[in-house]
């Protein structure tokens, strides 16, 4: 039963490997090259585009799987459109208002083909009929997460690696779940991005770039989007958020810190998460090592999420949430001197030790 998606992986894996150092004298060719500026970490001219790898790779993984049997033309049409848009992108470096109306293009073309969240049940509180919101609701979903991989496009194997572990998870889910299709998808995806790792992690050789970042973001949300179809639990809908949370966490944390800061939500600065880990005095390949930790640990709580009670499911969640902001805290991430939580233990923990004096 498993065979065909295990032969798909490894035929996305070797593609990759084999297509990689072909994309990158390509991409030089094509004139998308990265270049070096304050916000970026890198310090010298990179090739980009390859995400274009990654997409052969999905082709190939997708052929050796036998999908051209299943009905996802519509969704195949989407990643192709979406991989345009990177690689326009990658050239000629597209404005934040052209790229998001050829994603919500591609959104209207996934509802279309009826692939849509129509129902939402809440625990001891019933079953609701989005209606017309299940139109703005999928949308949303599609585009949010679409754009979620490309934030923390800022070290050398971090999107990929965080992509990975998201794909991974959600790999194990449907097999645990019986979902062939969507595990069959995410290990074709999974064998890309391993083989493109080869070449991306530090000191990378070549950039995913939007056309990367894009398509693992679009591919994201249509996994979790077939494993909602139709019909969704109010936790349910809650595990793909908890999978992506390296990107939530760092766009959260931007925002609040812009905010702090008063200054524009949009305007660009060096105080990301990887930013952080690196001015602590972690190095290039510790820092990236320490952000894939910090997605598996949401990545675990994700499944056991997804398979325990809803107040196990609440403790989980209200847990994530703790220690989200205590890493935040203790990196700076909005200021060095935001720290409310960390203050407040250290006040409870004085007044602990002044109480055992007397």
């Amino acid at each position: 039963m498993y065979i065909q998606p295990i032969i798909a992986f490894f035929a996305a894996l070797v593609t990759v490997l084999i297509i990689t150092p072909f994309v990158i004298k390509f991409a030089i060719w094509f004139g998308a090259i990265d270049k070096p500026n304050a916000r970026k970490v890198h310090e010298k001219l990179m090739p980009r585009l390859g995400g274009l790898a990654i997409f052969i790779g999905v082709i190939a993984g997708y052929l050796a799987g036998g999908l051209y049997d299943q009905k996802i033309n519509t969704i195949s049409v989407g990643a192709l459109l979406i991989i345009i848009i990177g690689i326009f992108d990658d050239k000629y470096e597209l404005s934040a208002k052209t790229k998001f109306a050829g994603q919500l293009l591609v959104a209207f073309l996934i509802l279309a083909s009826g692939l849509k969240i129509e129902l939402v049940t809440i625990p001891y509180v019933g079953s609701y009929e989005l209606g017309f919101w299940s139109y703005p609701v999928t949308i949303f979903w599609i585009v949010a997460i679409t754009n979620a991989i490309n934030l923390i496009d800022g070290l050398d194997g971090l999107s990929a690696g965080v992509s990975g572990i998201g794909i991974a998870t959600i790999a194990i889910m449907a097999l645990l779940a019986g979902k062939v299709l969507i595990f069959t998808l995410s290990l074709i995806l999974l064998g890309s991005i391993i083989g493109f790792l080869f070449y991306n992690f530090h000191p990378a050789k070549i950039f995913m770039g939007d056309t990367g970042a894009l398509f693992l973001g679009y591919s994201i949300s249509i996994l979790s989007l077939l494993g909602l179809y139709k019909s969704v639990t109010l936790f349910s809908f809650l595990v793909p958020v908890i999978i992506l949370g390296v990107p939530i966490f760092d766009t959260t944390f931007a925002i609040i810190r812009r905010i702090v800061n008063k200054k524009p939500i949009s305007a660009p600065d060096k105080s990301h998460l990887h930013h952080r880990l690196l001015a602590l005095g972690l190095s290039h390949r510790n820092t990236v090592l320490a952000i894939y930790a910090f997605g598996i640990l949401f990545s675990m709580s994700a499944i056991i999420v997804s398979k325990s009670t809803m107040w196990g499911s609440t403790f989980i969640i209200f847990g994530l949430l703790i220690i989200t902001e205590v890493i935040a805290e203790f990196i700076g991430i909005v200021h060095v001197k935001y720290r409310p939580i960390l203050r407040l233990l250290k006040k409870l923990t004085h007044k602990r030790q002044v109480g055992k004096r007397y």
